[in-house]
């Protein structure tokens, strides 16, 4: 950590250097008439500069300062690098270590943008592309291994029995070794032969093989350069699809992480939002499962970037069901999120605009520990309020009595800050009494 520290300490000074610097060259060239093509190309250099330094602070591991091999998101929205985050979690933190929230899940999703992005700006730079956990665990596997885990992949045409011990198998291999799922697209058609007993009738005639085929198919998604491969097969999204709907719920969840991994791309969330998937994901989360709830709304969410999704969510009532499970108290951190990015849609301003909603939303800022949630809940307020003088009415009186909204303001996180001011004036302007 104390080199981390020093990293960042070290890009900071260098990114208020070159701004200090390309202030001093802007000023010249705004206050002299003829400034010159040399003072130009010089801005241009150091905005060059500039856009270097904070894009490779950005693909540092928050933790170690490195940059990042294998980025991954937390549970809790943040980036860092799969050994970093490994080991801060195997060492029993269940807290995000920037946020310091806690953590709803444990699950590491691939951030394949960030790991793109970052492989391009290291081409273009002639600097090495940091080498990935999968690669380099993928120097591990011999031809041996690899026999193995075809005649595994192979099994799925013979006996249930002969299929149950193989899946078992997969799920576990793939489950603790990264190189069996960076070599398992070497083999002819591994798709189709995986998931061929799962397409033959009922999807959960064999609730356990389901469930190892799902989870494999889970793991599998880990590694980045799989997802297309993945996402290109006709039958993988409708099948991951009706795993949500059929299974036994650990299958039902997996089936859910998938798709929340597969929905990390724009075209990607349209076809998982057209095939189907939102009534599934939406019935998952109603039913309230503890270990698959959460799965289901982090699903949800990653469909709901895609604007077509989130209306077809709030079109078959996600408004309404999240509002009842934040009633009962049920995951309010990752279920306000979800109501928050709803909340940009105006279908879902006309639900969320009942004097109950507004009431429970404060109430949640005044009890609640966690930042990023006061910060979503003033977010939806503000969507849902901000052109209502009656909701803006609400919030004044009870503002009277709590201050809620004015708390905000001076302690809130720069977002929530911002929202909340914005609120506050506009009931300034309203009515005699300021927030």
């Amino acid at each position: 950590m104390a080199e981390k520290e020093e990293s960042s300490a070290a890009g900071g000074g260098r990114e208020e250097e070159l701004k200090k610097e390309l202030q001093s060259v802007v000023k010249k060239i705004v206050d002299e008439d003829n400034y010159g093509t040399e003072i130009t190309l010089k801005a241009i250099s150091i905005l060059s500069d500039l856009s270097d330094t904070v894009l490779t602070k950005k693909f540092r591991c928050p933790i170690s300062g490195e940059i990042m091999g294998d980025p991954v998101v937390l549970s809790s929205g943040l980036t860092y690098d799969r050994p970093s985050i490994q080991k801060w979690l195997n060492e029993g933190n269940l807290t995000c270590p920037q946020s310091k929230e806690v953590l709803s899940h444990t699950i590491l999703t691939p951030n394949c943008l960030v790991r793109k992005l970052i492989s391009s700006w290291c081409k273009g730079h002639g600097v090495a592309v940091p080498r990935s956990h999968q690669d380099t665990n993928g120097e591990m596997i011999t031809e041996f291994d690899r026999l193995y885990f075809n005649s595994l992949v192979t099994e799925m045409f013979s006996s249930l029995t002969d299929r149950k011990q193989a899946a078992k198998e997969l799920r576990r291999l793939t489950t603790a070794a990264p190189s069996y799922r960076a070599v398992f697209f070497e083999f002819t058609d591994p798709i189709s032969r995986l998931i061929g007993p799962l397409l033959e009738g009922s999807v959960d005639s064999d609730p356990e093989l389901q469930e190892d085929l799902i989870t494999t198919f889970m793991n599998l998604l880990v590694d980045c350069d799989n997802m297309e491969l993945v996402a290109d097969h006709p039958d993988a999204i409708p099948l991951l699809i009706k795993s949500v709907e059929f299974g036994t719920i650990e299958t039902r969840k997996n089936a859910a992480v998938a798709l929340s991994m597969l929905s990390s791309d724009n075209d990607r969330r349209l076809m998982i939002g057209n095939a189907g998937a939102p009534m599934p994901l939406l019935q998952l989360l109603r039913e309230g499962h503890p270990i698959a709830m959460k799965e289901a709304a982090s699903a949800i969410l990653n469909q709901c970037v895609e604007y077509n999704n989130k209306e077809k969510f709030i079109e078959l009532g996600a408004v309404k069901v999240l509002l009842e499970k934040i009633r009962e108290g049920k995951h309010v951190d990752e279920l306000i999120n979800l109501v928050a990015q709803l909340s940009t849609h105006p279908k879902a301003v006309n639900e969320l605009s009942e004097l109950d909603t507004v009431h429970c939303l404060l109430g949640i800022i005044r009890e609640t520990e966690s930042e990023r949630t006061k910060e979503n809940c003033v977010a939806i307020l503000y969507n849902v309020c901000l052109n209502d003088v009656g909701l803006l009415k609400v919030i004044w009186t009870e503002g009277i009595e709590h201050q809620t909204l004015a708390k905000l303001v001076d302690t809130g996180t720069a977002r929530a800050k911002r929202k909340a001011t914005a609120l506050a004036t506009k009931i300034g302007k309203l009515f005699p009494t300021v927030l």
